[in-house]
């Protein structure tokens, strides 16, 4: 019996906690999940307001679809931050030609494929996924990931709104980090798993004592306010095209990758075998239907968050009248004015900071993911795969046919990467009962 089984359980998963329980323990989900959740939005130029109200949203479809036996909560994704800027980028330039909203088209289609996948799963079983996607294609695809964001992170710090390298914004950038780590390293209990909201807090309070926040949006703002939707036929026309099939498709594949780490950790916290009931197709087919209405109201793809799923093996409170709570609480801060107008006001250098160590921890989870699973470098095969699909994602290369088609970055990594694990002998299937059992 593990030192997880060994724990009390405070509360099981059906079983509804009394009103203050219910409200402190929702209070710290949503604690949990609202720095990363809040950071894609400010990261892409989307808004923080409505990435709430979706992952409330969201969370309420996933418990739904998964009868209530899941608790987890929904929050941003990460996988999509560069396929995001690359599109909203684009749409800005009259010459591309690429009409306003296909960010979000491609969002809703990133949906669709969770929700072909879940079918997939439902009829097929899950070892078929496993050959898909082994460690070592998805493995180096989700350190690609991270430290293309690099660039982006050191930017934020770096720079001012002006394009110079500013010395106020590092100091910011660096104290930022600095609080981050210390929290993560040095607390304990719930402090540790919230070390990118207390990172926030802290550099937002030294970014205003620098002088460099500026309160007038949170002064003039409503307590009560609408966000700016963006609802399809109605703020925009949508389009879909091959670039944006072709941009955003193919990463899907780390979040369904991460769906299922997530699936498995969160079974043995819980110690309920949750691949099998309510099923991995319930799970991941709430992961897609949330990310399709994100998408219908312009919040970004949605995934199962395991900032959540630590708080759950700390406070083992399982209910999931918790994630409940939490999910209202986020949709409630979203109509906040308020709230909304103080997380616009948040300095680049703040979020720089966190994110110096939150896409410095997607490369190393990558990694993790290799070691974990024992993938041997010194089979050359596993060395080819990991080599090309580094140096094509980290390098940007792409694949240009006319105007019509283009293949590039963390995409044309993914697809290669698949397609050299299936044609390259040697290859070694790996069964999802076994995975299940080790994890």
């Amino acid at each position: 019996m593990s030192e997880i089984d060994d724990k009390k359980i405070v509360l099981a998963v059906d079983e509804k906690p009394k009103l203050g329980q219910w409200i402190l323990l929702s209070i710290q989900h949503l604690f949990a999940m609202f720095g990363a959740t809040v950071l894609v939005p400010t990261l892409t130029g989307m808004n923080p307001a409505i990435a709430l109200i979706s992952s409330g949203i969201g969370t309420l479809v996933f418990i739904f679809i998964t009868k209530g036996k899941v608790p987890s909560y929904l929050g941003s994704s990460f996988a999509f931050i560069n396929p995001i800027i690359a599109l909203k980028l684009l749409e800005a330039d009259p010459a591309s030609g690429l009409p306003v909203g296909s960010f979000l088209v491609g969002s809703f289609l990133v949906g669709v494929v969770y929700s072909l996948v879940a079918l997939l799963i439902a009829k097929a079983g899950t070892n078929w996924l496993m050959r898909l996607l082994p460690p070592i294609v998805v493995g180096p695809v989700i350190m690609v990931i991270g430290l293309g964001l690099a660039s982006t992170a050191v930017g934020m710090v770096t720079n001012n709104p002006a394009g110079e390298y500013d010395l106020t914004y590092v100091s910011i950038g660096l104290v930022t980090l600095a609080i981050t780590i210390i929290t993560a390293i040095f607390t304990r209990g719930f402090l540790s798993v919230v070390p990118v909201l207390i990172g926030i807090i802290g550099g937002y309070c030294f970014a205003a004592i620098m002088g460099v926040v500026d309160f007038t949006k949170v002064i003039e703002a409503n307590w009560i306010q609408v966000p700016d939707f963006m609802v399809p036929f109605v703020d925009y026309t949508p389009s879909v095209s091959w670039y944006v099939i072709l941009l955003m498709l193919p990463v899907a594949i780390v979040p369904i990758a991460e769906h299922i780490g997530h699936q498995l950790v969160l079974s043995k916290v819980i110690d309920k075998d949750l691949i099998k009931d309510p099923g991995l197709h319930r799970s991941m087919l709430g992961d897609g239907v949330a990310t399709m209405l994100a998408s219908l109201i312009g919040g970004p793809p949605n995934t199962t968050y395991g900032e959540n799923i630590g708080v759950l093996a700390i406070t083992r409170a399982f209910s999931i009248y918790v994630f409940i709570g939490a999910a209202c609480f986020a949709i409630v801060f979203g109509f906040c004015g308020k709230v909304a107008a103080l997380l616009s006001t948040i300095p680049a250098p703040v979020m720089g900071g966190v994110s110096i160590l939150l896409f410095g921890i997607i490369a190393s989870s990558g990694l993790r993911m290799l070691v974990e699973n024992n993938v041997d470098f010194k089979v050359k095969r596993n060395l080819i795969i990991s080599s090309v699909i580094l140096i094509i994602g980290i390098g940007g290369a792409a694949i240009h046919i006319g105007e019509l088609f283009s293949l590039e970055g963390m995409a044309l990594a993914s697809i290669i990467g698949i397609v050299l694990n299936i044609v390259l002998p040697g290859r070694k299937d790996v069964d999802f009962d076994e995975m299940f059992k080790k994890s």
